[in-house]
């Protein structure tokens, strides 16, 4: 199902459903397609669910940085006008929950990682030197996914075009410092917000270990796996995962 996307004032996102707000954030190459099955599942269960357009390639370079997209995220919420929302991020987009939790708590009240950064960074600047060679971009792009038939040819070819355009290239590479500048690990602690941890058992971009440490360094949090799962398990698994992110939302009464 292909949802329509509004644009008002500086913001351009989905909104699907009624009742309580989950507010998606997409990874740094994540298109809003990619939450399709989660968007579709939440707003036929009492929820909002909006997915907001990051600025990842518009914002000016030198404020390209994870600190930055959080505060767009409150300029967001603010705008919107929501008093408290759900958090669901993948990858970057989980890094960026991450950070807007930790400076404005009293404004989330439940937060979901799957595949973030925050931790470790490694993987998310590196090995575009042979970015010209069509089959190198589309093996890297197909390494994210246990299951290589995920990554489509539409997802390879957003990604051949992202690290081919030279603007969108050094934004990658500003990002991919920022995060590793931004690493959470001492904030982790005395971030009290109830967190449900969805991790790819198959995940080589940010690894099994990656989601053991947010779990055991977050004061509350959960952590479940998906097993023949990489990077994206909202993707790969969309139904488990939304079992999981369901019952989790139901026990915690949000």
């Amino acid at each position: 199902m292909a949802h329509r996307l509004k644009k008002e004032q500086q913001f351009s996102y989905i909104e699907v459903g009624e009742g309580t707000p989950i507010i998606i954030l997409h990874g740094l190459m994540g298109g809003l397609s990619n939450f399709d099955a989660v968007t579709n599942f939440f707003s036929q269960k009492g929820y909002k669910v909006v997915i907001p357009e990051l600025p990842i390639y518009s914002m000016p370079l030198l404020k390209t940085n994870v600190k930055n997209f959080a505060n767009y995220l409150k300029d967001f919420v603010e705008f919107k006008g929501f008093e408290s929302v759900i958090l669901l991020g993948n990858s970057l987009g989980g890094h960026i929950g991450l950070y807007h939790t930790k400076m404005y708590p009293n404004k989330v009240k439940a937060l979901v990682i799957t595949g973030s950064s925050g931790l470790y960074e490694s993987a998310m600047g590196g090995g575009y030197t042979k970015r010209s060679d069509y089959e190198v971009i589309k093996k890297k792009a197909q390494d994210v996914f246990y299951d290589p038939a995920v990554a489509t040819k539409e997802i390879v070819d957003e990604v051949y075009e992202t690290v081919n355009d030279r603007n969108k290239l050094i934004k990658t590479l500003a990002i991919a410092k920022s995060a590793i500048r931004h690493n959470m690990s001492k904030d982790l602690p005395n971030m009290l917000t109830p967190t449900c941890i969805i991790w790819g058992k198959n995940d080589s971009v940010t690894p099994p270990e990656v989601a053991i440490e947010f779990d055991q360094l977050l004061p509350d949090s959960e952590l479940f796996w998906i097993d023949k799962c990489g990077h994206a398990a909202m993707m790969e698994h969309p139904e488990e995962f939304n079992k999981l992110l369901f019952t989790w939302l139901e026990k915690r009464q949000f």
